[in-house]
């Protein structure tokens, strides 16, 4: 029996249109970043290609723009493979015109343009503005750890990168440095490719470590110096003792200095009434003064904190990572990473309005500057609107943040789900928190009454799906290129693709339609 089917003639003459501009369908997401793009300030970029007539002319920046946006909205950040998509993909083709730049031309595209990331950022937020959806009645903060182009296991303490550079700087001289720079090591390794590369990043590896080791000798001095300090006035310091066996060793130090004064004093005066009970022919009435107990424990405490100092292993060595020495380990659910925090700011429609990218692996230190970053970003963007509210998770909770100035904030003192657990046994409540309630106790006021209950429950529908979109769909779970300065310009760039996908879902808005 024959079978008959839809067979493909290949040999069929024009079987594309003859017009480029008809091999999409109308409204197709190529045409619209074709126009979006277009309305970007990209004086930045026209910047680096001035109209002097030297050298082969350089893709227009838009073009380029377009591409890499199309490419980041379908998960492709490759860019040999954003190459091989422009042979082969009608969409790709369409962006370029026919014409297919080279991986190694849209990586340098990337490294030169990190810089115009952020301005670019702002521009697509001014778009977002401009149609109506930067929704600020409702902001979450959060963050997500993104890993570097970096191994964990390429850290390495002092000693053993100081050999390293001992080894890279004989090799240099026995080989006259004989390397140059070469359009071969462009791309992101390249710091790896030569001697002089791999040299600098030992050093600023070393530098890292130098700093680290600074900044805690600096803050051990502080901690000590604060408690002998307030051992000569006579008090102790108050708060947790530190676990540190050095630092809780100089803490016993200032708090027995503190207990022998004391006893020295109370001896004092019981010899001063003493004596002047004898000179009036008195005797003084009371108890015999026993063994001053304070004295006898802190000497106690002293000596044990002298022994867990002594019997203490020293401390680990401080590492830093070689390939990415601006990387550092954060903490994850799934264990730990070599990378970055990346924080965003997302309005309550998803838009992000405030994003950039820490080395710090706590949250709790970046509230403010992220509150401040919320305000440059829409000055700069033209927005005089403000934010109504601010939501974030436990991990920014401290009573310096609740207390910061900035607009009203709900930020939970516990994680979730203990803070659920906490409202179902408390109960809910009512009003305005109590006039001498402390910060902890105002915020945990507010998070039990409806109207915060109901407004902090917002924030994971407002900020998680943006990790989860980027890192589930998108599959951006590590930066491309290594360094603070690159990862802040991908990351900028990520949330430039989120907004205008944004748009894209919500094309009605614009005031020209994005078709082509």
């Amino acid at each position: 029996m024959a079978h008959f089917y839809r067979s493909p003639l290949r040999d069929q003459d024009f079987l594309m249109p003859v017009n480029m501009a008809d091999w999409l369908e109308e409204g197709h997401l190529a045409y619209f970043l074709i126009e979006v793009v277009g309305r970007l300030d990209l004086a930045t970029l026209h910047a680096r290609h001035p109209n002097d007539g030297v050298g082969r002319p350089a893709y227009d920046p838009a073009m380029m723009l377009t591409l890499l946006v199309y490419a980041y909205c379908g998960g492709v950040r490759s860019s040999r493979r954003i190459e091989a998509s422009c042979r082969t993909d009608a969409a790709y083709r369409v962006i370029c015109g026919g014409m297919v730049p080279d991986h190694s031309t849209i990586a340098r595209f990337i490294v030169d343009h990190q810089g115009a990331m952020g301005g670019l950022f702002v521009s697509g937020l001014r778009l977002c503005a401009a149609a109506g959806l930067v929704d600020l009645s409702v902001l979450a903060l959060d963050g997500t750890k993104i890993g570097s182009d970096a191994a964990l296991d390429r850290n390495r303490d002092a000693e053993w990168i100081a050999a390293r550079v001992a080894e890279a700087l004989a090799a240099i001289v026995a080989s006259e440095d004989t390397e140059a720079a070469s359009p071969l090591f462009a791309g992101p390794r390249a710091e790896l490719a030569t001697r002089r590369g791999r040299l600098a990043l030992y050093e600023s590896a070393l530098a890292v470590i130098a700093a680290e080791e600074a900044a805690a000798q600096a803050e051990a001095a502080g901690r000590a110096d604060a408690a002998h300090a307030a051992a000569k006035e006579g008090r102790k310091l108050r708060g947790r003792k530190p676990k540190d066996p050095a630092a809780a060793l100089e803490r016993a130090k200032a708090d027995y200095e503190v207990a022998k004064a004391r006893a020295e004093e109370r001896a004092a005066t019981r010899a001063a009434l003493e004596a002047d009970a004898r000179s009036s022919g008195r005797n003084l009435g009371g108890f015999l003064p026993g063994p001053d107990t304070k004295l006898a424990k802190a000497s106690e405490a002293l000596a044990a904190a002298r022994a867990t100092a002594e019997a203490a292993e020293p401390p680990a060595r401080r590492t830093a990572n070689i390939t990415d020495p601006e990387s550092r380990i954060m903490k994850t659910k799934d264990g730990f990473l070599q990378g970055y925090n990346a924080q965003a700011v997302v309005a309550r429609n998803g838009v992000v309005v405030a994003s950039t990218v820490s080395q710090d692996a706590n949250d709790v230190e970046l509230f403010v500057p992220m509150l401040a970053q919320v305000g440059r970003t829409l000055k700069a963007a033209g927005i005089e609107e403000v934010a109504n509210l601010i939501l974030a998770d436990a991990g920014y909770w401290s009573a310096a943040n609740a207390t910061a100035e900035g607009p009203p904030r709900l930020i939970a003192t516990v994680k979730d789900y203990k803070q659920r657990q906490a409202a179902r046994e408390a109960g809910t409540t009512s009003g305005e928190p109590p006039k001498d309630a402390s910060a902890l106790e105002a915020m945990e006021h507010r998070l039990r009454t409806q109207e915060g209950a109901a407004l902090y429950a917002l924030r994971s529908s407002i900020v998680e799906p943006l990790f989860g979109d980027h890192k589930e769909n998108q599959g951006w779970r590590r930066f491309r290129r290594r360094g603070l300065v690159a990862a802040e310009a991908e990351w900028s760039f990520m949330n430039l693709v989120q907004n205008l996908g944004k748009l894209f879902d919500h094309r009605g808005a614009l005031a020209v339609p994005p078709t082509r």
